[in-house]
């Protein structure tokens, strides 16, 4: 029967297959809309589905959270299965109201407990920036660690990481609404490569570049900068969406220069930030490796 502390977190976190089995790990999934077809990311809508819809320029693409009553609902599931505690981690208030959902949610089941037996962390992040930190903590967890070493594991794991996306094109971010800053570039969109990364939870422009050869280069060089600036071991994740042979290649280099990773693992990203980035979308996360 299941005890201590477990982490929920959210399907944006895109874990790779099998890396979080034997770990307390819940996964609460976010709603996909694709034209006609709805679905939960990862579960009823794949990254096939949006990058096929993506192409048909008449379709809608939009996304949902889950509900607070979602929320209150597996929390108390996973209570009654025998967890004292939940360490809810996930994507950024700034893109999703997913974290405020989580939020009222542990407001309800703290008060029907009685105590603080749910805390919700805003990552401020997304994919294996979010995702890393989960596994650090379950992993903390597994090992017999209270709440409170699971909790700040989470959010000190989420301290230090760094993040770079490139996208073939900005259209799919301004068609969600979460280009942000980079809607400066839209002039010349057609002209420039960019990369773009999360910084205060928000999707920032970082660099332009001419050619998607160049951009990669960059964004491997930026990878390769973050690493090193980090005393000690690191964690690295290569996402893609429809380029899984950019993003093996990409994961190859990396492993050749950046001897500090103890872990190197690469991720289709699925629907939810699929309908943001579009086809042919890298990104590099590297975070901390705690000891």
């Amino acid at each position: 029967m299941p005890s201590g502390t477990v982490v929920v977190t959210d399907s944006t976190a895109y874990l790779p297959p099998g890396i979080a089995e034997g770990l307390p790990i819940d996964v609460i999934p976010l709603h996909v809309i694709l034209g006609d077809q709805q679905g939960e990311d990862g579960i009823d809508v794949t990254p096939a589905d949006v990058v096929a819809k993506l192409r048909d320029k008449s379709l809608t693409v939009t996304t949902s959270r889950p509900t607070p009553a979602q929320f209150v609902e597996r929390y108390r599931a996973l209570l009654e299965q025998g967890y004292e505690h939940i360490v809810s981690v996930h994507i950024s208030s700034e893109l999703s109201g997913t974290w405020d959902a989580a939020r009222l949610a542990a407001v309800q089941c703290n008060s029907d407990a009685g105590a603080q037996v749910v805390r919700v962390v805003d990552s401020r992040v997304t994919a294996m920036a979010l995702g890393f930190p989960v596994l650090v903590a379950a992993r903390r967890a597994a090992a017999g660690a209270g709440s409170d070493e699971v909790y700040d594991a989470a959010v000190t794991s989420l301290q230090n990481t760094s993040n770079f996306f490139y996208v073939d094109t900005l259209e799919f971010l301004r068609r969600g609404g979460r280009i942000g800053a980079a809607r400066a570039w839209l002039g010349t969109a057609l002209a420039v490569k960019p990369i773009l990364h999360l910084q205060d939870g928000r999707i920032l422009p970082l660099e332009k570049l001419r050619t998607a050869t160049r951009a990669i280069a960059r964004l491997k060089a930026l990878a390769v900068e973050a690493a090193a600036a980090i005393d000690g071991d690191v964690l690295v994740a290569v996402h893609h969406l429809a380029a899984p042979e950019r993003a093996e290649r990409l994961r190859a280099e990396l492993a050749e220069e950046i001897p500090s990773a103890s872990e190197i693992v690469v991720s289709e990203v699925g629907a939810v930030l699929g309908a943001h980035v579009g086809p042919g979308m890298l990104a590099v996360i590297v975070v901390p490796a705690l000891r």
